[in-house]
């Protein structure tokens, strides 16, 4: 791991890493804050969703909620489970969606695991909360699946 250090007049000191990423989620939340233009920068999408799920102990499921522009309107984390389930409810999904006033939104959750290879019922699930969503014209742009890398339902063609 590469050191980061703080200047302080003519000497340098390590930077703890408390420091660091303290700074480090305050340029993200600078980058993915209410009206950022989420999609035009997947990087900073995964990295925003690395740092909020990445150290948890148990599985969470969020919704990044965008507006007709793709613009991001709110991230929120609706459910918390287990070590390696979490139950996710379609028709709370949907509620959220449309109190947020959502044209499309991002599913994101984490494995605790460590592998963010999607599972089939993580599969399974993101087909039922599309059909769910598409019924009042909200369109699902991404499911990410956080681990040690973060998986895109996209980009591995699942979606």
């Amino acid at each position: 791991m590469t050191a980061l250090y703080i200047r302080s007049g003519d000497t340098f000191t390590q930077a703890p890493h408390a420091v660091v990423l303290r700074s480090a989620q305050h340029l993200l939340s600078q980058h993915f804050r209410r009206g950022a233009p989420v999609l035009s920068d997947p990087a900073v999408v995964q990295a925003f969703v690395t740092a909020q799920l990445a150290h948890e102990t148990r599985e969470i499921f969020a919704v990044i909620f965008l507006d007709s522009r793709d613009r991001l309107i709110d991230y929120v984390e609706l459910f918390k489970g287990t070590l390696d389930e979490t139950q996710v409810f379609p028709r709370e999904v949907v509620k959220a969606a449309l109190d947020h006033s959502a044209a499309a939104v991002i599913f994101v959750h984490n494995h605790p695991c460590g592998d963010s290879s999607p599972s089939s019922t993580d599969k399974v699930l993101t087909l039922r909360l599309r059909s769910a969503l598409a019924l009042v014209d909200i369109q699902v742009r991404d499911h990410l699946v956080v681990g040690e890398t973060v998986t895109s339902f996209v980009g591995e063609g699942l979606l």
